[in-house]
C-alpha cells in the first residue's frame, strides 16, 4: 500500500522506522509543526520530521489538518492509509476520508481503556499489572474507533511512564505494520470496542504531578513514575521547587510524619501516610541533578525539614 505516515515525538520514531522497512510504500509524512526548544528557544522540526528527512521522504508540517492546502497535498500523494503515532492533532472527517483505508492510529493501552493523550501515565498512575497497545480506525470520537490488534505488555514495579512508553514504542510499530499487511492482504477486519471497560486518561499537567505526601507510599511512588520523565514530580522545601527522582517504599521504616525528611549518613527519608520512602535522586531549583544524599549534606537540613 502507498502510505502516508503521521507522527510527531520520539516515540513515534519506531514506528516511522519499521514502517519504512516494510513493503509498504512510505510517500510521506505528516508532523506537527516546527516548535521552540532549547536555551534559545530555536524552532526545531519534531523528532519524527527529522528521522523523515534522513529517510528522503517529504514532509508536511500543517498548522491543522483541517487546513485545504494541507488536504490537497495529502491528496496529491495518494494515500491508500495513513497510519498515525502520536501526531498530536484532531483529525477532521474531510482529511479522515482521503485514504481509501483511513487513519489507522497506534494507541498505547488495550482499548477501551485508557482513552486519551496519556495512556501509559495513567495505567502506572492507577496501578495497573498490564498494559499494551491497540491499533484502531481512527473516527471522530475520542479513541473510540473499530479495532485490528492488541499487544499487551506486563507494566514492572519500577517502571516509569519512560520506560514503559520505550517497550510499547517497539513493540507496537511491529503490530502497526502487521496491521497495515493484513489490510492491504485483505485479511483482516476491525471489530468495534467493548462498550463496557471505558476509561479516560486526559493529559497530565504540571499540577498533577506534584507529589501530595499525604498519600500512602505506594500512590506516591506510582505518581512519581507516573510523572517520569514528563511533566516531572515535583514537591516544594521553604517555597522552593525541587524536581524528584525515583522512590523506594522503606516497608516497616522509621515512624515519620508526611512530608517530613529524615537525613542519614547515606540516604534521605520521607515520611507519606504510611511507609517512609528513599530518595535516588533530584533537582533543587538552580541546581544540578544530584544524588538525594549529596543534595542533603550540601543544603545542611534542619532535623524539622519538611517537603510541602
Amino acid at each position: 500500500m502507498r502510505v502516508v505516515f503521521a507522527g510527531t515525538p520520539e516515540v513515534a520514531v519506531p514506528a516511522l522506522d519499521a514502517i519504512a522497512a516494510s513493503p509498504h510504500e512510505l510517500v510521506g509524512v505528516v508532523t506537527r509543526p516546527d516548535a521552540p526548544a532549547g536555551r534559545g528557544r530555536k524552532l526545531t522540526p519534531s523528532p519524527v520530521a527529522q528521522r523523515a528527512e534522513e529517510l528522503g521522504v517529504p514532509v508536511l508540517k500543517p498548522a491543522h489538518p483541517r487546513e485545504p492546502e494541507f488536504q490537497e497535498a495529502l491528496r496529491a500523494l495518494e494515500p491508500d492509509c495513513c497510519p498515525v503515532v502520536a501526531y498530536g492533532a484532531l483529525i477532521p472527517r474531510s482529511a479522515l476520508d482521503i485514504p481509501r483505508h483511513g487513519w489507522i492510529n497506534l494507541h498505547f493501552s488495550v482499548l477501551p481503556a485508557w482513552r486519551g493523550a496519556a495512556p501509559v501515565q495513567h495505567s502506572i498512575w492507577a496501578g495497573d499489572e498490564l498494559t499494551g497497545a491497540t491499533t484502531f480506525r481512527i473516527v471522530e470520537a475520542l479513541d473510540a474507533g473499530p479495532m485490528f490488534g492488541v499487544m499487551t505488555e506486563r507494566i514492572r514495579p519500577t517502571d516509569t511512564a519512560g520506560d514503559l512508553l520505550t517497550r510499547l514504542a517497539e513493540g507496537g510499530s511491529s503490530l502497526l505494520v502487521a496491521t497495515l499487511d493484513g489490510i492491504a492482504e485483505g485479511a483482516l477486519e476491525a471489530r468495534e470496542q467493548p462498550e463496557e471497560g471505558v476509561s479516560l486518561a486526559p493529559k497530565i499537567s504540571v499540577d498533577d504531578a506534584r507529589v501530595d505526601w499525604r498519600e500512602p507510599a505506594v500512590g506516591v511512588d506510582r505518581r512519581i513514575r507516573a510523572c517520569t520523565p514528563g511533566p516531572g514530580a515535583w514537591t516544594t522545601l521553604d517555597g522552593e521547587r525541587v524536581k524528584l527522582g525515583r522512590v523506594e517504599v522503606v516497608a516497616d521504616g522509621p515512624d515519620l510524619a508526611p512530608g517530613v525528611l529524615q537525613v542519614g549518613k547515606n540516604e534521605v527519608l520521607v515520611g507519606t501516610a504510611s511507609d517512609p520512602v528513599r530518595l535516588t535522586d533530584l533537582k533543587a531549583f538552580g541546581k544540578k541533578q544530584m544524588a538525594a544524599a549529596d543534595w542533603a549534606r550540601g543544603v545542611r537540613l534542619p532535623e524539622s525539614a519538611s517537603f510541602e
